[in-house]
């Protein structure tokens, strides 16, 4: 990263001067918007940053930061749980579930810091047509619609979604459905979007950070049995390099404290509705808060 920043409110004093960082994250807009917020905080604050964002999938990213090839990036909790870490049953109170993920990754050889409010959750959602037809507002009257026509339940989900025991295969097992493979259709996660807001499917597997939702004006199902986890997103740091640059703790710490949902929509909404670069968002947002100058 070459970004041309000086300290705000946070790296006074540069106590990152001469630490080389690799900062990773995975390949969809939120990732790649808090990949540059990082970086651009690490540079801030005197690091050379080497710009690893937008790998793809979860465990390529993940394997970069255990492995010691990225020293860093913003990770979701409920992955970490459910997906790395194997758990079946998601802990319902953010902070225990951070607190029982901090406890585990320290022997993987990374360190979870304090986590946001932003919690990156999934669902699923419907256009205002496909809502006005069937009038579901909840998982389980997805479900019930399932069973008494079973036609009229047909899914868009990315590949991952459709894979991962915290996506689809639990969803079903969690709320009794048993959708025919011919009714699911895996896409890219941004097609996703545009073909439920079309009405070709009649649920899309949606992000609720996501800006899209509001623009399409999409109507998004209540997860009223708590099946998905909590995805509250942290920092996630490299054990030994935070062991040699502990005040990468104290820099991001603040810019973590002020991500929520609200600024995630903004965030993502300026990329995947206004065609803005992911980075140079980070960087606006980074300046409009003060972080940096």
């Amino acid at each position: 990263m070459v970004d041309d920043v000086q300290p705000g409110s946070i790296g006074r004093g540069q106590p990152l001067k001469g630490a080389d960082l690799t900062v990773v994250s995975k390949e969809f807009t939120e990732q790649l918007v808090l990949g540059a917020i990082m970086g651009i905080a690490f540079e801030a604050a005197g690091a050379n940053v080497l710009d690893r964002t937008g790998i793809q999938g979860s465990i390529g990213a993940r394997e970069a930061v255990t492995s010691g090839q990225g020293d860093a990036m913003f990770e979701y909790t409920g992955t970490a749980w459910i997906t790395y870490q194997g758990n079946s049953k998601p802990i319902t109170d953010p902070r225990a579930q951070w607190e029982a993920v901090r406890r585990a990754d320290l022997k993987n050889g990374v360190t979870w810091l304090p986590p946001s409010r932003l919690d990156n959750t999934y669902a699923l959602a419907m256009n205002e047509a496909n809502f006005k037809k069937y009038r579901t507002k909840t998982l389980s009257q997805v479900a019930e619609l399932s069973k008494k026509d079973p036609d009229a339940v047909t899914l868009c989900v990315e590949g991952e979604f459709a894979n991962r025991a915290d996506g689809l295969h639990g969803l079903e097992k969690a709320y009794g459905m048993d959708i025919p493979a011919r009714n699911v259709t895996q896409m890219d996660t941004g097609i996703i979007y545009t073909q439920a807001a079309k009405g070709s499917c009649t649920y899309g597997e949606v992000f609720t950070t996501d800006g899209r939702i509001r623009s399409l004006h999409l109507v998004v199902m209540d997860d009223d049995k708590h099946f998905f986890p909590n995805y509250n997103v942290a920092p996630v740091i490299n054990t030994k390099a935070l062991k040699k640059w502990p005040a990468i703790a104290e820099v991001i710490e603040p810019v973590t404290a002020k991500l929520d949902n609200s600024v995630a929509q903004t965030l993502n909404a300026k990329v995947d509705v206004d065609g803005e670069d992911p980075h140079q968002v980070a960087l606006d947002w980074m300046k409009k808060e003060g972080f940096v100058k």
